[in-house]
């Protein structure tokens, strides 16, 4: 009697991650390992390639399922990496943006989607008419801290808590005083720290599109696989 066997056909996804990748960065270390952990929990295989600020455009993400705007500004090309979370943003594109990805993101929305042209990031512009992204005054360098998230927010479904800790490596973050240009937007922030900054921010009707001031990928340093991350990876598959 023939036997018979059976073959599992593994899906491949493929992740542009765009910034400056530098070795000696802990997130840039921690992210390749982020994504394989998640791969494995979704029994798919994942690919990814680091796309330099300079050298990205739109088209470089043609081949690509999800972006994954990596920690690491001031970026060497500011422009390009906006104008690729712009593409992301408007077509759909799963978005994951960590620390410094998190505060672009935000940037954008303001100055493409909102109008305002005149916002800008103090780390790269000190004078800026419109500092969106300041420095702040809680800065927290390879720290964990407490957040508290929206109830039935998209990323608290992730969770499946309102009360989580991350880890962070950053000084600058999006300006509360801003936070009223964003009511009644598409784009929401859904967690906070204990003095009231935001530390999420998410857009619902996109398939996935989350920015974290914290640094999610820090988790497989300790081969914890991550809720955020595996959602990501998830959301690509269905491109």
């Amino acid at each position: 009697m023939a036997s018979t066997q059976t073959f599992l056909i593994m899906t491949t996804t493929k992740i542009a991650l765009v910034g400056d990748y530098q070795e000696s960065i802990t997130a840039h270390q921690a992210i390749p390992g982020a994504l394989q952990l998640a791969a494995d929990q979704l029994s798919t295989r994942v690919e990814h390639t680091w796309l330099d600020s300079t050298d990205v455009n739109v088209q470089s993400l043609k081949d690509y399922s999800g972006l994954w705007c990596i920690p690491g500004s001031p970026y060497a090309n500011t422009e390009n990496v906006l104008q690729v979370i712009n593409y992301a943003r408007e077509n759909d594109l799963p978005f994951l943006g960590t620390c410094g990805g998190y505060q672009h993101a935000a940037l954008e929305f303001v100055r493409n989607q909102l109008g305002y042209a005149e916002a800008d990031n103090t780390e790269v512009n000190p004078g800026a008419a419109m500092p969106l992204i300041s420095t702040l005054v809680c800065k927290l360098y390879d720290e964990k801290a407490a957040i508290n998230l929206l109830k039935n927010s998209v990323v608290e479904k992730y969770y499946g808590t309102t009360d989580i800790e991350e880890e962070y490596f950053c000084g600058f973050g999006v300006n509360r005083n801003y936070l009223n240009l964003f009511e009644n937007t598409d784009m929401t922030f859904s967690g906070f720290d204990a003095d009231g900054d935001p530390r999420t921010l998410e857009i619902r009707k996109n398939r996935f599109f989350i920015g974290t001031a914290f640094q999610p990928e820090r988790s497989s340093l300790t081969a914890v696989v991550h809720p955020l991350v595996t959602a990501f990876l998830s959301a690509t598959l269905a491109q």
